[in-house]
C-alpha cells in the first residue's frame, strides 16, 4: 500500500555518515545546475530572476523534506513557464499567487484520496503532445531576447501566434551582436557536455556570456538591464484572497496542479528506474503541494519535480532527501552572496539556455515514433494536443485531447466487442464434427464478446426471437466488463422475451456483470435457475424448459 509517511523518514534509520558525504556533494552540484536554470525558468515566466530561486529554495526543502521519493529535486520547470507568464500577463501576481495555493491544495488532496495512480490514466500522447508544444512556445518565447529585438510598437504578447507576429514585426531592431552572444553560448551548451561533463555547460555559458559582453563592451541587454536584482532572503507574504480572483484563476490552479502532478510523478518513475527504488505516489503529491503552497508565499513560482535535476542528483550519488535539502540550503548562500552579479547575465545567453531546455524537452524522437507507429486514431490525440498547446493553451490541449482519446477509445472498444448468433447446421452437413452442440430449433443461442457498455448497448435489441422461439441464451463468457446502459438493454431484452413467451437463460456470467446484474436485480427476474455456469448447462437448461412445455 502507498503509505501517506514522507520517505526522509525511512531513510533515516539506516542512514550512514558516507551516505551523508555523498549527498552533500550530489546537493551541492545539483545547485549549481540549479542556479541558471531557476533564473532562466523565472525570466521565461515573466517573474522577476530571484523568484525562481526562491522557489528551488523553498518548494525545493519542502518537497524533499516530506517527498516520497528518495531522490526527487524540485523547482521551477520549463512545462510551466508558458502557464506561468499567460497568468501573471493577465491576473498579475496575485492571480500567480492564490492560483499556485489553490493548486497546491488540490495537489494535498489528490494525495490525501490517494489519487496517485489515476495519472497513469492520462495517455502517453497527451503527455508527448504538450510536452512537445511547450517546448515550441518557450522557444517562439525566446526568439526575442536571442536576436536582440526589441518590441516598440506597443506590443505586449501572451499567446504563442502573438509572439511570432510581435518578433515578425520588429524584425527592424535586430541586433547582431545579441545573435553573436547567443550563438556563442548556444554552442558552448551543445559541445561542452560531450568534452567536460562534470562542470554544468549552462554555468560556462553565462562566464562566457558576460566576458564577451564587458569585454568588448557589446551593446546586448542583460539581465540588469530589464529587471531589478535582489538578493534578499524569501520573505512570508499572505496574499488577499478574494471569492471573484478564486473564480477567475480556479481553471489555471487545476492545470498547474495535474501539471505538477503529471511532472513530479513522471521523474519519480524515471528516479526509480536508475535506484532500484520505489516512490510513493500519494505521499509525493502531498508534498507537492506543500511545496507550492511554501513557493507561492514566499514569493515563489509553481514548481514541481525537475527530471533532469533527478538525474543529475542520482549521478553524482545522491540517494536520499538529504541531497535536495543540501540543494536549498547552497542555493540560500548562492542568492545571498552571488545573486547581484546575476545583473551582468546577457538575455541571448538566458536564451540559448532556454532553446536547450526546450529542445531537451520536446521529445521530437518519440514524437515522431509515435507518428510513424501508433495506431490513427492515436495520432489524431497527439497532434490535435501538440497543435491546440503551441496555438491556445495548456488548459485547452489537455482537455481537448483528454476528450478525444476517451471518445476514439470507446469507439475502439465498440469495435472489439461481436454480437453473434450461432449459426443452425445439419448433421447431414458435417457429419464428423465433434465440436458442434446439438441445439434444438426452439432454442437460438447468441454469443457477446468484449465489453458491454453505453457504446455497444445499442446492439443488445438487434437479437430477434422467431416465432418459433422458446429459449433464448446469452453467453458471456467473453464479457469482461458491463455498465449500467447495457444492463438497461439487457432488461428491455428480458422484457420482450417474456412478452413473447420466451425464457431468458444467461451463460458463463464473469464476475463484475454479475455483481451489476444482482445490484439491478435483473438476476431476481431472470431466476437463479437460468444463470447457468456454462454452456452446455445452459443447454441442458433449455432441453429441460422445452420438455416442461411439451408435457403442459
Amino acid at each position: 500500500m502507498d503509505k501517506l509517511k514522507p520517505k526522509l523518514f525511512s531513510v533515516m534509520k539506516t542512514y550512514t555518515k558516507a551516505q551523508l558525504i555523498k549527498d552533500i556533494v550530489a546537493g551541492i552540484i545539483v545547485a549549481i545546475i540549479a542556479l541558471p536554470l531557476s533564473i532562466a525558468l523565472a525570466l521565461a515566466s515573466g517573474v522577476g530572476p530571484e523568484q525562481g530561486l526562491y522557489t528551488a529554495i523553498v518548494a525545493g526543502f519542502l518537497i524533499s523534506f516530506l517527498g516520497g521519493s528518495r531522490v526527487q529535486i524540485a523547482g521551477p520547470t520549463a512545462a510551466f513557464a508558458t502557464i506561468v507568464a499567460g497568468i501573471v500577463a493577465s491576473k498579475g501576481m496575485p492571480g500567480l499567487v492564490i492560483a499556485t495555493i489553490l493548486a497546491g491544495i488540490i495537489l494535498i488532496l489528490m494525495g490525501i484520496f490517494k489519487l496517485g495512480s489515476l495519472i497513469k490514466y492520462i495517455p502517453y500522447t497527451i503527455t508527448t503532445g504538450f510536452t512537445a508544444g511547450i517546448a515550441v512556445t518557450i522557444l517562439v518565447g525566446q526568439l526575442k531576447d536571442f536576436m536582440g529585438i526589441a518590441f516598440q510598437h506597443g506590443e505586449k504578447p501572451i499567446e504563442t501566434i502573438e509572439k511570432i507576429e510581435a518578433v515578425a514585426n520588429n524584425m527592424d531592431t535586430f541586433n547582431w551582436q545579441a545573435v553573436v552572444v547567443g550563438c556563442v553560448c548556444l554552442l558552448i551548451l551543445i559541445v561542452w557536455p560531450k568534452k567536460l561533463e562534470k562542470i554544468p555547460a549552462s554555468l560556462i555559458a553565462i562566464l562566457v556570456g558576460i566576458g564577451m559582453v564587458q569585454i568588448f563592451d557589446m551593446q546586448v541587454n542583460t539581465i540588469g538591464d530589464l529587471y531589478q536584482i535582489s538578493n534578499s532572503l524569501p520573505a512570508f507574504t499572505m496574499p488577499e484572497f478574494s471569492f471573484a480572483m478564486i473564480k477567475e484563476v480556479l481553471p489555471d490552479a487545476f492545470t498547474i496542479a495535474i501539471l505538477a502532478a503529471i511532472e513530479s510523478l513522471l521523474s519519480c518513475v524515471v528516479a526509480d528506474s536508475m535506484i532500484n527504488s520505489k516512490h510513493r505516489s500519494n505521499m509525493e503529491l502531498v508534498a507537492q503541494g506543500v511545496g507550492n503552497i511554501g513557493s507561492a508565499l514566499f514569493g515563489g513560482i509553481p514548481a514541481t519535480g525537475a527530471i533532469a535535476r533527478t538525474a543529475a542528483n542520482v549521478k553524482n550519488g545522491g540517494r536520499t532527501p538529504i541531497a535536495g535539502i543540501v540543494h536549498s540550503i547552497t542555493l540560500v548562500l548562492i542568492l545571498v552572496v552571488l545573486m547581484p552579479y546575476a545583473a551582468y547575465i546577457p538575455m541571448p545567453t538566458i536564451a540559448a539556455i532556454l532553446f536547450i531546455v526546450a529542445y531537451n524537452m520536446c521529445q521530437w524522437r518519440p514524437f515522431v515514433h509515435l507518428v510513424k507507429t501508433a495506431p490513427k486514431s492515436d495520432i489524431v490525440v497527439l497532434v490535435v494536443t501538440f497543435v491546440l498547446t503551441v496555438v491556445f493553451d495548456l488548459v485547452v490541449a489537455i482537455g481537448v485531447g483528454m476528450i478525444l482519446a476517451c471518445l476514439l477509445f470507446m469507439r475502439r472498444m465498440s469495435e472489439e466487442t461481436s454480437l453473434k448468433s450461432w449459426k443452425y447446421v445439419d448433421d447431414e452437413d458435417d457429419p464428423d464434427s465433434i465440436s458442434l452442440r446439438h441445439v434444438p430449433l426452439a432454442v437460438r443461442v447468441y454469443e457477446i464478446s468484449g465489453p458491454l457498455f453505453f457504446g455497444v448497448a445499442d446492439r443488445i435489441p438487434d437479437i430477434t426471437i422467431k416465432e418459433f422461439t422458446k429459449v433464448l441464451i446469452i453467453r458471456m463468457r467473453a464479457v469482461p466488463a458491463i455498465d449500467a446502459s447495457a444492463v438497461n438493454s439487457l432488461e428491455a431484452l428480458y422484457r420482450k422475451c417474456k412478452e413473447n413467451g420466451v425464457t431468458l437463460i444467461l451463460s458463463h456470467v464473469n464476475e463484475q456483470p454479475m455483481a451489476t446484474l444482482k445490484k439491478d436485480k435483473l438476476t431476481e427476474k431472470i431466476g437463479k435457475e437460468n444463470l447457468c455456469e456454462h454452456i452446455d448447462a445452459a443447454l441442458a437448461r433449455a432441453e429441460e424448459i422445452l420438455k416442461s412445455e411439451e408435457n403442459k
